[in-house]
């Protein structure tokens, strides 16, 4: 269990208070997860001298909307005036995208940056901050992921945090290819910029 405490204004109240709102906003299996990323995400915080308390809420509230219904996400496309475009993918892209607006409206947290590492956690995007590369890979390599290479993207993790951004952007869009997945336009993006280098 981490002993961070939250000092700045960013959440208005303790990580105790954090970690009760999000068990009651999921299952115990994902809660799990979640914990797990906090976890994750806190380690790569302070290999990169990044502020442990901005990556404990990120990693926390990541999947704060990931198990709402469709329904409820599409009348927060409209409601919160998000593209259009929304309206045509699914919970996987949701749940970043549109969850950065649960976060916001209910939660009360409105940094840019820890709604953007929201937004950002699944597919990346062409420009990444510290954060948003920390929750990203965090949330691949937490101790309950069990996959192929997920021993290789850790041991990348600990040395080179963009190089984890590549090698997971790699590999995900490879599994999606493999299994003839859609991918989502982002996602082509991320992969040009973090692993082609175009």
């Amino acid at each position: 269990m981490t002993n961070i405490v939250y000092t700045s204004n960013i959440y208005s109240g303790t990580r105790a208070d954090l970690i009760s709102k999000i068990k009651q906003a999921v299952s115990s299996k994902r809660f799990q997860h979640i914990l797990g990323v906090e976890k994750s995400a806190i380690d790569l915080a302070q290999k990169n001298n990044y502020s442990l308390e901005k990556a404990s809420i990120a990693a926390l509230v990541h999947d704060y909307a990931k198990e709402r219904t469709d329904q409820e996400f599409k009348e927060a496309i409209l409601k919160f005036n998000l593209s259009s475009d929304l309206l045509n993918w699914n919970n996987f892209i949701w749940h970043g995208v549109v969850g950065a607006e649960f976060i916001k409206t209910e939660l009360g947290i409105e940094d840019e940056e820890i709604l953007n590492a929201v937004r950002r956690h699944t597919v990346g995007d062409i420009e990444m901050t510290t954060l948003d590369q920390i929750v990203y890979v965090a949330d691949y390599i937490e101790e309950g992921r069990d996959f192929p290479g997920v021993k290789e993207a850790r041991l990348i993790a600990a040395e080179n945090l963009k190089a984890a951004v590549s090698f997971e952007t790699k590999h995900t869009l490879q599994f999606l290819m493999e299994n003839n997945k859609v991918i989502y336009p982002a996602a082509i993006l991320t992969y040009n910029q973090w692993v082609a280098g175009k």
